[in-house]
């Protein structure tokens, strides 16, 4: 280093005395950082995290095993807090970009889009983590190592986080849980930019009383064939870093204490190289619910043995003492250790001032005009348009009255959804409403009645007001207060669950009214991470819009949506049952009578479906072959034709029905999806290639294998139900072909 700095010294006389000094010391500086080989950015991850065990005492590998992982002074190591959030937005630390709710997202059918936010949000990460350094704030969530996505399955409409998830369907909940954690853990060679978590494993969706207690024992072949794939494909294709086991337990064993589910599926047979994390303090249930461990000693010692790396809690703490009792040695503790460190190496928290490119990323990419851009992006098309009578939407921005009503119309926190972050412009349905009309056009506004409690005051001004205007948009729905995690809905007396799938009766009462007394149209726009499932509504309102929670640019969509700005493209990624009636019980993890793929009555709005201001038309489906052999891949096309009068884009999709099978097959089975932008009266083909994982059923004992036999498959713009077509959607082509 020295021969080098003064021949470069020697090359160039315009360099001073001062500089060369400044170089030479920098140098010097910088070698002088390495003080152990764990720090030597030359050495392979491997000799590094084996040196850096090597030199902790037991105590304090039980400590950097914790999500709040403390200080080791005498090695130069920071705290580290590995408890970060990231749902739809970087969460619960000030200001960022704040996307649609996941179930929204869900709603686009859009891969490419989940990766740009994903993008984003990693952006943002980075560039508050990178301040908090500098503050020296090490607390919780402020690293970048984030619980997120989720991707259970939101098996049942009833479950208070199904708004977290990307809906019902293991294919969509995949494609979109992949595109998320690849857009977050970036293409770097060298370097995760941050690591994303694939939770909560396995069969956790409700009922959230029960969530730390109950014992979910689905049939294999839904196990198989609707619980795990997600994560499967998360795993093999995603190359997720972090895996987050559930609180309760799944086939009799605690889901962070089941060296099944982490050891023999998770590692051995998809080959999960990262690490696993529990969810939090779920290692006290060991002791507390399961039965499985009689005190914390007991419990740290089964979740290591199990395949935990990470305790998010306490409970590690109790790690020497579980070694010095003989239940668990300090080798495996070494191994759970070292493969938890690795994540922190491939990130570069163990290199000299950061040297993961990503660590470049500045403030001013935290809500910048880009990610603004894609959160609106993102809000337009999610939503889904239920019903338009008449074509009363969309609205002409010149009317000369209109009235807003509603609990929600200008509600924040409706936009926000859970687990969400903050941002300094949360634009509301109402204020976005009277930013889009003519100056000249007359606004006005009451809440009319509150969300969850009937009006205490007979007299209401809000009624008259409506019947009195041009058009009426009512926000109403739900939001936080009905739905969420176990403890932050505080209008649930069901822990956050929705036992009750119905609008909240004073607000039904409300519009009841209001469509007494209105003679105008109603267009009805409907907040909610859930079905909300009024059938009376369809009679009450001309137009219906449902809009999840849409993130901070999600008023002006929804806005934009109403005066033909936005053409409506999102799509259902859950049934709306008709009513709870329809559902098998909420504690039954069989998918028998579940989702669109084994409901068999008929629901109040289908998966997939979602109407637009134009029309749609399917034709000239084609197949590549009608007789293949196993293991043989099959392209089928159709012509998509915008037959309406507005451009606008058509989401298809491309189901599968395998018409005779040796055990229970879905009714339809989503399997494809393309988003098509077509002008007004345009056409274009689009072929999907139908591969033989496709085509693989799922036997009894959960095997997948290929039977001979027919495959019908549909390319439609929703599921190809009769429904759909009653509703609007367009007609479905299909074609049969034979597996030999």
């Amino acid at each position: 280093m020295k021969k080098r700095l003064f021949k470069a010294f020697n090359r160039n006389l315009k360099f001073s005395t001062a500089a060369v000094f400044l170089l030479f010391s920098t140098a010097l500086c910088a070698q002088s950082v390495v003080k152990y080989p764990f720090q030597d950015t030359k050495k392979t991850i491997d000799e590094r995290v084996t040196d850096l065990v090597g030199r902790l005492t037991l105590e304090e590998k039980a400590t950097q095993m914790l999500h709040d992982a403390p200080a080791i002074k005498r090695l130069d190591i920071l705290p580290y807090s590995w408890w970060n959030e990231a749902l739809h937005g970087v969460a619960r630390t000030g200001r960022a970009t704040v996307f649609p709710e996941n179930v929204g997202l869900a709603a686009t059918f859009d891969e490419d889009l989940v990766y740009r936010i994903g993008q984003a949000i990693s952006d943002e990460a980075w560039a508050k983590y990178n301040i908090a350094q500098r503050l020296e704030n090490y607390s919780i969530y402020t690293g970048i190592t984030f619980y997120a996505p989720n991707v259970n399955i939101f098996r049942d409409p009833r479950w208070g986080r199904g708004q977290e998830t990307y809906g019902e369907d293991p294919y969509l909940t995949s494609r979109m849980g992949v595109a998320y954690v690849k857009g977050m853990q970036g293409d770097d060679p060298k370097y995760l930019k941050t690591a994303a978590c694939a939770k909560h494993y396995v069969v956790h969706s409700g009922p959230e009383a029960l969530r730390h207690s109950f014992d979910a024992e689905p049939p294999m072949k839904d196990f198989m064939e609707t619980y795990v794939p997600a994560f499967e494909t998360l795993v093999k294709e995603g190359k997720v870093e972090s895996v987050m086991c559930a609180y309760n337990r799944t086939f009799g064993k605690p889901c962070c204490g089941s060296s099944y589910l982490l050891n023999d599926l998770l590692r051995k047979q998809w080959g999960f190289t990262g690490y696993v994390t529990t969810d939090c303090w779920a290692i006290q249930n060991f002791y507390k619910y399961h039965g499985a461990a009689k005190d914390a000693a007991e419990a740290c010692a089964l979740a290591i043995k199990s395949g935990v790396n990470l305790n998010c809690g306490n409970e590690f703490n109790s790690l020497p003492e579980a070694v010095k009792r003989g239940l668990v040695t300090e080798k495996e503790v070494d191994a759970a250790l070292s493969q938890l460190l690795r994540t922190r190496f491939r990130l570069g928290l163990f290199d000299q001032q950061n040297q993961n490119p990503y660590s470049k990323i500045s403030e001013d990419v935290i809500g910048c005009q880009k990610h603004i851009d894609l959160a609106y992006e993102s809000a337009a098309k999610s939503l889904v348009l239920l019903q338009n009578n008449r074509n009363i939407l969309p609205l002409k921005k010149d009317l000369k009255s209109l009235y807003v009503v509603g609990p929600y119309a200008a509600s924040q926190d409706v936009l926000l959804g859970n687990y969400n972050g903050v941002s300094d412009r949360l634009t509301t349905v109402m204020q976005a409403i009277v930013g889009k009309v003519s100056a000249g056009t007359s606004v006005n506004y009451r809440i009319g009645v509150e969300p969850s409690a009937a009006n205490k005051n007979s007299m209401n001004y809000s009624l008259g007001e409506a019947a009195a205007a041009d058009a009426v948009v009512a926000v109403f729905g739900i939001s936080g207060l009905f739905e969420g995690e176990e403890g932050e809905s505080t209008a649930s007396t069901t822990r956050g669950d929705r036992l009750d799938l119905g609008l909240p009766q004073n607000q039904l009462d409300y519009l009841r009214l209001l469509k007494k007394e209105c003679k105008k149209p109603i267009i009805l726009v409907l907040t909610g991470g859930s079905p909300i499932c009024t059938p009376e509504l369809s009679e009450i309102a001309d137009a219906i819009l449902f809009v999840w929670y849409p993130g901070q640019e999600g008023g002006r969509a929804v806005a934009d949506a109403i005066f033909g700005d936005v053409n409506p493209s999102g799509r259902l990624c859950i049934t709306f049952p008709k009513s709870v009636s329809q559902l098998p019980a909420f504690e039954d993890y069989s998918m028998k009578g579940r989702t669109y793929r084994y409901m068999t009555e008929e629901p109040l709005y289908p998966f997939g479906f979602g109407l637009s201001y134009t029309s749609y038309a399917y034709s000239n489906m084609k197949i590549e072959k009608e007789k293949i052999k196993k293991g043989q891949s099959v392209k089928v096309s159709a012509t998509i034709t915008n037959t309406g009068k507005s451009g606008g884009e058509e989401v298809a999709q491309l189901y599968i029905t395998d018409l005779k099978a040796s055990a229970a097959t879905p009714v339809f089975s989503l399997k494809s999806m393309k988003r098509i932008k077509l002008a007004a009266g345009e056409s274009k083909d689009v072929t999907f290639e139908v591969t033989p994982q496709m085509m693989e059923l799922v036997t009894e004992t959960g095997d997948r294998i290929i039977e001979p036999g027919d495959f019908k498959v549909y390319i439609t713009g929703s599921s190809p139900s009769e429904l759909s077509i009653k509703l609007g959607a367009a007609t479905p082509v299909s074609r049969v072909f034979n597996v030999k």
